[in-house]
């Protein structure tokens, strides 16, 4: 068989590879997050009473944010903050003891109990349990002025966790995310569902010892 022959038959096997990896991956996040859902829906309700009685504003936080290929969608999270914290500011990266953040905003960030509304996020279809954080559009368009291949992160879906949560402190500054670039790229380069249930596994480590993500 001539060369092209052969690559055009390793192409042909890494995309049914991957094809069918993509499906079982789509139906186990959505089979975990159905069931995540149902498990967690009472401590979420009692969330939601916490977040009305302790400070004004809603209990869902809504905000656009980049998925796969660049498709905006609206990510769901408890909401840690003030009413109208960025009224003024616009769009800035989040920080270490934000100022802007409720009290009981804080406990929901150090045990990440706010991104449990992101479950609706996976069972929609928008992101995935694992994969790049979903960044918001106007911060990733100043970030790609800075960084090379900035981009190439969003070829698959983003995820509520994923190897650069797990592996990389939390990001303040450029550096930081070309750093963590480096494990979104290893990641979609060399996704497989193993390396996926390792991601997973580390993070329920990460937030039972509080270590953060």
């Amino acid at each position: 068989m001539d060369t092209i022959g052969i690559y055009r038959e390793l192409n042909q096997e890494v995309g049914h590879r991957m094809y069918f990896y993509m499906l079982a991956k789509r139906v186990f996040d959505l089979a975990l997050a159905l069931f995540l859902f149902v498990i967690f829906s009472p401590l979420m309700l009692l969330i939601a009473v916490a977040i009305k009685v302790g400070s004004e504003g809603p209990i869902i936080y809504r905000q656009r944010r980049l998925g796969e290929r660049g498709k905006p969608f609206t990510i769901y999270k408890f909401r840690t903050m003030r009413k109208d914290a960025e009224k003024h500011s616009g769009a800035v990266w989040a920080m270490r003891n934000d100022p802007r953040v409720t009290r009981i905003g804080r406990f929901l960030r150090a045990t990440h109990l706010d991104e449990l509304p992101q479950l609706v996020n996976v069972i929609k279809g928008d992101m995935s349990l694992v994969g790049p954080r979903p960044e918001r559009p106007e911060i990733a368009k100043d970030l790609s002025k800075h960084i090379p291949n900035y981009w190439t992160r969003l070829q698959v879906k983003p995820g509520i966790t994923g190897l650069a949560q797990v592996r990389y402190r939390y990001d303040s500054c450029i550096k930081d995310v070309k750093n963590k670039l480096r494990y979104d790229l290893f990641y979609i380069r060399n996704a497989n569902f193993l390396l996926d249930l390792r991601i997973l596994f580390d993070t329920i480590e990460h937030v039972l010892l509080s270590k953060g993500i």
